[in-house]
């Protein structure tokens, strides 16, 4: 899944890749990293980045998250890379398939199989890596088939909807 995020007014592009066993690899503007994830409790998550651990607090502050460590704390606002993708495909003939950018778990789905919906309207909310992202329609029409449900376990590539 590719991200740009803005932390503390700094844009950062972010693929995330993996995940099976809590591993990534996580690019920041081209920079990998490896990376061990684990959620500690609610709202926490430990980190091994290379040989460094963290201790993490995460929690949604408006439309992004509060992410506090040792060092203090940032406010960091994640967007989907490449909006300007739901453009051309919403104009593009045939049903548009949305699929899992990486492994993750359904928390909430935002709209019904045969439902007319908007391109960029949200579909359904998946969490990955501790984090809830909303996937969006990438084209307007009718939501032809929603193939998850709430809770369900999701992984990288796997068909999630279909609209058309």
């Amino acid at each position: 899944m590719i991200f740009d995020a803005d932390v503390a007014g700094r844009s950062v592009r972010v693929e995330v890749k993996g995940g099976g066993g809590g591993r990534y690899t996580v690019e920041l503007d081209g920079r990998s990293l490896e990376v061990l994830a684990s959620g500690v409790g609610t709202g926490s998550m430990s980190l091994l980045v290379g040989r460094e651990s963290h201790e993490l607090g995460v929690e949604r502050e408006g439309q992004g998250y509060r992410v506090a460590g040792r060092s203090g704390s940032v406010l960091v606002a994640l967007s989907p890379a490449g909006r300007g993708a739901l453009a051309v495909a919403s104009r593009a003939a045939g049903p548009a398939r949305l699929v899992a950018p990486m492994p993750g778990r359904i928390v909430r789905l935002l709209a019904v199989a045969g439902a007319e919906v908007a391109a960029g309207q949200g579909l359904l909310v998946i969490e990955a890596m501790k984090m809830e992202n909303e996937l969006r329609a990438p084209r307007e029409g009718r939501l032809r088939e929603l193939l998850v449900r709430e809770g369900e376990a999701v992984e990288a590539g796997a068909l999630l909807a279909v609209v058309g």
